[in-house]
Formats: C-alpha cells, sequence, structure tokens
C-alpha cells in the first residue's frame, strides 16, 4: 500500500541464521576469526577474515556458493513478496554488508522486492578478492552515535529514509530487527510507526527494559510464521485505518 514503508534488519530477522557467522564457520575460518575477534573492529574483521579466504585459493564465486546454502523459511520469502504485492516500500537495513545481503535474496528470489539495500558496501577488486568496507567512514565521515558501531549508524539512515520519503507520502514505517544496532533505529520510529523486534533477542530485551524510550507500538515476534502474520496484519490494519481517515 501507498504510504508504508517496511525496513528489514538482515542478520536473524531475514535469515534465521548471521551470515558473517555462516561463512566463517562453513569456510573453516573460526580459529583465526575466534583468535582476532578481541583485536578488530567487526567490519575490519570480516574485511580480514575475506584476505585469508582470498590467500588460500577461495574465490568471490565460492563464497557466493556458500551463501547460497543459508536457510531462508518459505514463510518469510512469503512475507516479503506479500508485503511487496500489497505495494509496501521494502528496503534492508543491514550491519552484514552488500555482496553477503544480495547474494542470498537473489538466490532466493526476493532481491528484486526492495528499493533498497542498506549496508556495508563490497567490491572485488582486480585480485579477485571481495572487500568489505564501512558503511560510515569513522575517519572522513564519522557519526556520533554512542548505540551503534562505527562502521553504521542505523538510526541515521532512518532518519534519512523518512527524509525522502515524506515526499512520496510513505509516512508510516514498520521496522524489524532483532539486535542491539536495532535499538537505535527503533527510538527514531514516531507514533503511527511499528516496530517489530525479535523475541529474547537485544532490541526485545531494551524494550522490554525501558519501553516508554519507543514512541511505535511495539509487536514481538518469535518465528517466521509469526513475522509473516504479524507484518501482514499490521499493513492491512494500518491500510484499513487509512482509508478511513481519507488519507
Amino acid at each position: 500500500m501507498a504510504g508504508m514503508m517496511v525496513v528489514f534488519d538482515f542478520d536473524r530477522t531475514v535469515i534465521d541464521d548471521d551470515s558473517d557467522r555462516w561463512v566463517v564457520v562453513e569456510m573453516g575460518l573460526a580459529p583465526l576469526f575466534n583468535q582476532l575477534r578481541s583485536t578488530l573492529p567487526w567490519n575490519s574483521l570480516m574485511e580480514r577474515m575475506m584476505k585469508e579466504l582470498h590467500s588460500k585459493g577461495k574465490t568471490v564465486e565460492d563464497i557466493a556458493e556458500c551463501l547460497k546454502r543459508v536457510p531462508l523459511h518459505p514463510r518469510v520469502i512469503a512475507a516479503i513478496k506479500s508485503a511487496h504485492s500489497l505495494g509496501c516500500n521494502l528496503k534492508v537495513l543491514s550491519d552484514a554488508n552488500q555482496f553477503f545481503i544480495e547474494t542470498i535474496l537473489k538466490h532466493y528470489g526476493v532481491y528484486g522486492c526492495f528499493s533498497e539495500v542498506i549496508t556495508n558496501p563490497t567490491l572485488v577488486d582486480g585480485e579477485g578478492r571481495l572487500r568489505i568496507f564501512p558503511y560510515h567512514d569513522s575517519a572522513s565521515s564519522p557519526h556520533s552515535c554512542n548505540l551503534c558501531p562505527p562502521n553504521l549508524c542505523k538510526g541515521l539512515e532512518i532518519e534519512r529514509i523518512r527524509a525522502c520519503s515524506s515526499d512520496n507520502g510513505e509516512k508510516r514505517f514498520i521496522y524489524l530487527g532483532d539486535g542491539s544496532g536495532d535499538i537505535c533505529p527503533s527510538l527514531k520510529l514516531g507514533e503511527g510507526d511499528n516496530v517489530m523486534p525479535r523475541k529474547n533477542f537485544p532490541l526485545w530485551d531494551r524494550i522490554r527494559s525501558n519501553p516508554m524510550l519507543f514512541k511505535a507500538e511495539i509487536h514481538e515476534w518469535s518465528d517466521a510464521e509469526e513475522l509473516e502474520k504479524i507484518l501482514i496484519q499490521l499493513i492491512h490494519e494500518t491500510s484499513t485505518e487509512r482509508q478511513q481517515q481519507g488519507s
């Protein structure tokens, strides 16, 4: 429906796993990853992991094939397709990276449902190595948010999306997320918006500890079936409300 923006986190929201963890474990990087975990920021650590894969002769195609094995629940696929067919504007806002997310979404045939994927950018360099870069360069364009990691403030992106979407009449937001990085964007939502925190994950814990900080309506979910049911119900309820208001 026109007027509805649906923003998805990716890891443990769209997919039930973590795409970084999946590649690290499936491609045999866990020992080195665990050794370096306390020495590097997460984004820099994943860039280091891609360097290690390249040094071992693993290609970008090998990484893609690994990512295509990440499970994506059929009910989440159905929810994405239904929300898109109902006319919602769908976006991904994630601290994973462009290559991982796009590979998985394209593999399951839902990449075209999203108008934008906002995440850490990637490229394949001249040597065929996958490079991962921070969305916010802490040196040239740092953000001042103390809730978010230095490479990506999701709250700033929600503000940017809202500023752009208001011109298109997209005034209502639904945000789906699970982790601590989803706290900041959830705090940026206002009355009339909805936030869908995954139950028993950090965002849900924060909301439960101080619900008055959050202006959006809270709709918790636990699994793919609940995600689909609640999301589509919210879209229909908002559509009905807007029709009654004549907007």
